[in-house]
Parts: C-alpha cells; structure tokens; sequence
C-alpha cells in the first residue's frame, strides 16, 4: 500500500508542477511590470490616492493570511480581524508606551499574534465546519470590550494616537510616500515568503489537508499539526499587517476592529480568489474601494448595496477575480513553440 502510493505521488506530481517556458516568461513578464508600475505609481498620484494604494497593500498581507488558512488549508475564520487588531494593538502600545522604535514593532507584532494564533488554535483546529466558524466569530466579538477593558494599555474606547513614521531626509520622499514604501516592501517580503512556503513539503501537506483530510492522515500527514500551524501564521500575517496598519493611520481605536472587519476580510479574500496568490491583492482592493463606493450609491444602506456587489461578482466570477482573470488569458491566443 505504502510503495504503491508512494509510486504514485513520484508519476503524478511532475505534470502539476511543470510550467511550459512560454508560461512562465509571461508570469515573471507580469510581475515585472506590476512592480514597475507599484514603484511608479506614488510618484504621480496624490497623497489621498497614494494612502489608498498603502491601505490595498496592508489588507494585501492580511488576507495573504486568511487564503493560507482557508484557501490552502481549507478551514474557516470569521476571527481574522482579531488578530489583525492585536498585531495593531501591540504595535501602537510598544510605540507609545515603551518609545519603541516603530521598524521593532513589526517582528514583535508578529510574534505575538503568532503565540496567540497558536495557543488559540489547538482547540479551535479539533473542530471543523460551522463550530469552527462559531468559535473563530466569538474571538473577534469578545476582542473589542477586552481592548475598552484595560484602559491604562490600550487607551479604552479613545484608542491611542501616534506619530507617523518619518522618511528620512536623505530619501526625498514625502510622509504618505515613505509608508507606501514601507508598505509595499512589507507586501512583497511576505508574498515571498507564502510562495516558497506554498512549494515546500508544508504547502503540499496543507493542500493534502484541505483536499481530502482521510486520504492525508492515510499518508502520514498529521491533521492537528498542520491546521494548528495554518491557524497561527494566518494569525501571525495578519499580525504583521495590523502592525503596518498603525504606522500608516498613527491612531487604533477597539471600534476599527469590530467583527465587520473580519466579514469583510473573509468576504475580499472569497471575492479575490482563494487559493491564488494574486487573490489577497485583488481583494485587497475588493476591501479597501467596494465598502467606499457603497457608500456612495446608497448613504441609507450601504450594506445592502455591498452584498449586492459581493453577489453580482460570485456570480460572474464564483473562483474569484483572480480565476476569472486565469480564464480571461487563457483565451489569449499564444504563439506556439
């Protein structure tokens, strides 16, 4: 049974991996222009549209750690804003209350989003479905009276507000132009670091999980283990992306973290794609444009008309915009080889 699988796996797995030349000269071909264009772009948009673009890149990193956890290890959270809220919190209270130096908040931000992540995920990875949906929501309602709670730490229900981080004089770059870079370096290192994640023998392990959990723990693949630590780098992401988060809007306040916040995350990251790299960007943009532009249509009911939206595009696109763009290029006539 064991060497027959094993077979197996050696004969089938080359065919998913192997790229034709053509296509990934066309991969690396849209990436470079893509980071062309994001190292272009605030240097001829205004400060409001620049801070826009951060605020895309910062949801980016958030939902590049929700997909980890539901698109990759196929489980379920309505609790991401909680931990996005911590990454946020811890930076803002090392900033104002320890005069830490804001580049230090981001690894500690992690770390500690990471321990909680990992700590909350060992119960909460024994159960799946809906009791896993139920318990990751009660995280994200309980969070926000606990921040109002301890007022002397996290400044109760008037937040905290801090100095923006400054460009340096050498730079030449205004303060919305500054953390757009911060913003994006943060982005880029991340996005890297989930890709070689994805290609090594713990994204094959995740993907085993999430495609068939029997068929996986017949392998050897150790169900607790990985959805336990799927739980915590998804916490530890958006950790990461709530400490960037506080640099960019100098202020954190318990009511910017409520469960909306992590509808919305699940929503953007459902409309994006899941299981695609591209898909936390696009929805990132899908989180950061979509509830502004509701807001506009209709002042009296804006949700209404963001579920409206959200429905119109799972109908035209339901793999998300990033399998809808898949489909668009593949029609895309190529020369052959």
């Amino acid at each position: 049974m064991t060497e027959s699988t094993k077979t197996d796996e050696k004969t089938s797995a080359p065919p998913a991996t192997v790229k034709t030349p053509a296509a990934t000269r066309w991969r690396w071909g849209a990436l470079a222009v893509l980071l062309v264009l994001a190292v272009y772009a605030p240097f001829q948009l205004a400060p409001f549209y620049v801070f826009q673009l951060t605020m895309v890149l910062v949801y980016a990193v958030a939902l590049l750690g929700l997909n980890l956890l539901v698109g990759h290890a196929g489980q379920i959270s309505l609790g991401h804003g909680a931990f996005f809220a911590i990454g946020a919190y811890t930076a803002a209270i090392l900033m104002e209350r320890a005069a830490l130096p804001y580049p230090l908040t981001l690894p500690v931000a992690a770390a500690v989003a990471f321990l909680i992540g990992l700590g909350l995920g060992v119960p909460a990875m024994r159960l799946r479905g809906l009791y896993l949906a139920l318990v990751t929501l009660a995280i994200a309602i309980f969070l926000v009276p606990l921040l109002k709670r301890f007022e002397e730490l996290t400044g109760g229900s008037m937040g905290l507000t801090l100095a923006k981080p400054q460009p340096p004089a050498w730079t030449g770059l205004a303060e919305d132009q500054w953390l757009y870079f911060i913003a994006l370096i943060v982005a880029v290192g991340t996005f890297l670091l989930v890709a070689s994640l994805l290609r090594s023998r713990v994204g094959r392990a995740l993907h085993a999980v999430r495609d068939n959990e029997i068929a996986a723990e017949v392998m050897g693949v150790r169900l607790s283990f990985y959805k336990t630590l799927a739980f915590a780098w998804s916490a530890m992401l958006a950790g990461v992306a709530g400490s960037v988060y506080t640099w960019v809007i100098g202020f954190v306040s318990p009511d910017s973290f409520t469960v909306n916040l992590s509808i919305n995350l699940l929503a953007g990251i459902v409309v994006g794609g899941l299981g695609s790299l591209s898909g936390p960007v696009l929805g990132g943009l899908f989180v950061m444009f979509v509830p502004s532009i509701s807001q506009d249509i209709n002042d009296a009911a804006p949700g209404v008309i963001f579920g409206l939206l959200i429905i119109a595009v799972m109908y035209v696109a339901p793999t998300g915009l990033a399998g809808l763009a898949g489909r668009l290029i593949k029609k895309i006539p190529r020369k052959k080889e």
